[in-house]
C-alpha cells in the first residue's frame, strides 16, 4: 500500500516536475531580456494546457473546467494585446482552476480571495516542502533510496576520471575536444528569474490547499453587534440622510442647475475639490451597511430602517452620479487622462456596490452573494481594461476636442501624447491630416514619429508581434506616418 501511495506521489511529482521545467524553458525563449507581445499570450495557453494535462480532475470539475476556459479565453485576449489587466485576470482564472478539484461546492469571493492570496505566500517554499515530501524516509526506505547509490559510484566516476586524464594526455584529439568544452556562463539574472518562473508555475500546477479559510465576514444572524441598537442606527440614518441631502442639495444648485457660486469660489475649484472626498463617502456607507445591516438581524428587519437605507442609498447614487458629473466637466475643461478614466470606471464599481448593498438588505441576500456580484463586476471590468486600449481613447478624445481642432477643451498636451507611446500613432495621424496650424503641425509631427519609430521597433522582434500592435502600424501607414520629423527634441526626446 505505501509503495503504490510512493509510486503515484512520484509519477504526480515527476509530471508536473516536467510541466514546469518545460514551462520555465519556454519563458526563458519567450521573455528572459525580450521585448513583450503574442508571447504573452502563447506562454499563457501553454500554461493552461500544461495544467489540464498534469491535473485531470481539472476537466472533471465543472467550476474548475469553466475557469480553465475563462483562462483560455484571456490567453487568446493577450496573443491579441498582452495587458497587465489580462494577464492578472487570467492569473485568477487559472488559479481559481487549479484549486477547484479541492475546494468546496459554494466557496464565496472571500474564500476564494484568501486561497488565491495563500498561494505565492508558500510558494517560495512548495517545491522545498514537496522534495521533503518526496524524500520521507517512511516512504522509500524500501524502493528510494538515492544516498544508497552513492557508494556504488564512487569507483566508477573516480576511476572514469582518472582514465579519461591519462587518454587526454596521450591523445591529441581527445585533449583539443576537451579544449574546447566550456562550462555555461554563470548568468544570476538568468537564475534568479528560472526560479521565480518555476515557483509561479509550480504553484499553480501542484497547489497547496488552505484548508480552513477564515469564514466571511458580516454573516447571517438574528443576533445585532454589541453596541449598535436599532435606535442608534436610525438616529445614524436619519443625521447620515439629513448630511447627504445637504450635499446633494448644493450640488443640484451649482453643479446640476448652474447657479452662480460665492464669489471666492470658482466652477473649477468646486468641481475638482469633491471628487475624491465624496467617493469615499460613498465606500464609507458599504462599509456602514455591511457592519450594521446584517441579512436576518433585528435592524435589518425594521421598516423604518430600511425606509431609511433606500433613502440613504439613493443619495448616494446621486452622489457618485455629481461625482462623475464633476469629473467630466473637468475632463472637458481640461484633458482626459488614462488616470481619469479609471476613476469614472471606479465610480460605476462603487454605484454598483451600492446597489447591491440595498438589494443584499430588502431581499436577505447573504455576504457571500455580495461579494461574488462584487467580484465579478471587477473581473468584467478587468477584462474591459484588457481590451480596450484606454490610451488611444485619451489620445483620440484629447485631439478631438481640443482648442487647437476647434473644441471646447484646453490646448494639444503633446508632452502628454507623447508619453502615451505607440498608443497615441494613430489618434496623431489623423490628427495631422485635418491639417492644424503650421507650427502645431510641425510639434505633432514630432511626436508622432517618435510613437511610429517605437511602434515599428516594437515589431522587429517576433517576440514583440502581437495583432494589434501590427493593425496600428498598418493604420498609421495607411494614414501617411512615418519616422519623418523625428529630432526636433519636442518635449525633451524619450
Amino acid at each position: 500500500m505505501v509503495g503504490t501511495f510512493h509510486a503515484g506521489l512520484r509519477s504526480s511529482l515527476a509530471a508536473k516536475g516536467a510541466g514546469a521545467v518545460g514551462l520555465v524553458a519556454l519563458a526563458d525563449l519567450l521573455f528572459f531580456r525580450q521585448p513583450l507581445g503574442f508571447t504573452v499570450g502563447a506562454f499563457a495557453l501553454a500554461f493552461a494546457a500544461a495544467l489540464a494535462a498534469v491535473q485531470p480532475a481539472v476537466l472533471r470539475d465543472r467550476r474548475a473546467l469553466l475557469f480553465l476556459l475563462g483562462a483560455l479565453v484571456m490567453a487568446l485576449g493577450m496573443i491579441e494585446r498582452p495587458t497587465f489587466a489580462g494577464w492578472l485576470v487570467f492569473g485568477v482564472c487559472i488559479g481559481i482552476a487549479g484549486l477547484s478539484p479541492r475546494a468546496g461546492p459554494h466557496d464565496d469571493a472571500w474564500r476564494w480571495f484568501q486561497r488565491l492570496a495563500w498561494q505565492p505566500m508558500v510558494g517560495s517554499i512548495g517545491p522545498v516542502l514537496d522534495a521533503l515530501k518526496l524524500m520521507d524516509k517512511r516512504l522509500n526506505r524500501a524502493r528510494f533510496a538515492p544516498l544508497r547509490l552513492l557508494p556504488v559510484l564512487v569507483v566508477p566516476v573516480l576511476g572514469g576520471l582518472l582514465f579519461l586524464g591519462l587518454f587526454a594526455a596521450a591523445n591529441p584529439v581527445i585533449a583539443d575536444a576537451l579544449s574546447h568544452l566550456r562550462p555555461p556562463a554563470f548568468d544570476l539574472g538568468r537564475l534568479f528569474f528560472w526560479g521565480v518562473v518555476f515557483v509561479v508555475v509550480w504553484h499553480v500546477l501542484r497547489p497547496r490547499h488552505l484548508r480552513r479559510p477564515i469564514p466571511t465576514p458580516g454573516g447571517r444572524g438574528d443576533r445585532d453587534i454589541p453596541g449598535v441598537s436599532l435606535l442608534s442606527v436610525t438616529l445614524s440614518l436619519m443625521i447620515f440622510n439629513a448630511l447627504f441631502a445637504l450635499q446633494n442639495g448644493l450640488d443640484i444648485a451649482f453643479l446640476w442647475s448652474g447657479a452662480r457660486l460665492p464669489e471666492q469660489f470658482t466652477l473649477a475649484e468646486y468641481v475638482h475639490a469633491g471628487v475624491y472626498p465624496l467617493i469615499f463617502s460613498a465606500l464609507c456607507t458599504g462599509l456602514f451597511v455591511l457592519i450594521a445591516l446584517r441579512p436576518g438581524s433585528r435592524i435589518a428587519a425594521s421598516r423604518p430602517v430600511r425606509a431609511l437605507l433606500v433613502a440613504w442609498v439613493a443619495q448616494n447614487l446621486f452622489v457618485v452620479a455629481s461625482s462623475a458629473y464633476r469629473m467630466w466637466l473637468y475632463v472637458e475643461s481640461f484633458s482626459l487622462t488614462r488616470l481619469r478614466i479609471l476613476v469614472l470606471l471606479w465610480m460605476a464599481l462603487i454605484a454598483v456596490g451600492l446597489v447591491s448593498l440595498l438589494w443584499r438588505v430588502l431581499r436577505d441576500r447573504g455576504t457571500g452573494w455580495l461579494l461574488n456580484l462584487n467580484a465579478g463586476a471587477g473581473l468584467l471590468a478587468l477584462v474591459g481594461l484588457s481590451v480596450v486600449d484606454i490610451g488611444a481613447v485619451v489620445a483620440e478624445w484629447n485631439l478631438t476636442h481640443a482648442r487647437d481642432a476647434g473644441g471646447r477643451g484646453v490646448a494639444v498636451d503633446l508632452c502628454y501624447l507623447q508619453r502615451l507611446g505607440p498608443s497615441a500613432l494613430v489618434p496623431l495621424a489623423r490628427f495631422e491630416r485635418r491639417g492644424p496650424p503650421a507650427a502645431l503641425a510641425r510639434q505633432t509631427a514630432s511626436v508622432r514619429a517618435l510613437a511610429y519609430i517605437r511602434a515599428r521597433d516594437q515589431l522587429k522582434d517576433w517576440r514583440g508581434w502581437s495583432w494589434r500592435a501590427q493593425r496600428r502600424l498598418d493604420t498609421a501607414r495607411a494614414l501617411g506616418a512615418t519616422a519623418v520629423g523625428y529630432g526636433d527634441g519636442w518635449c525633451g526626446g524619450d
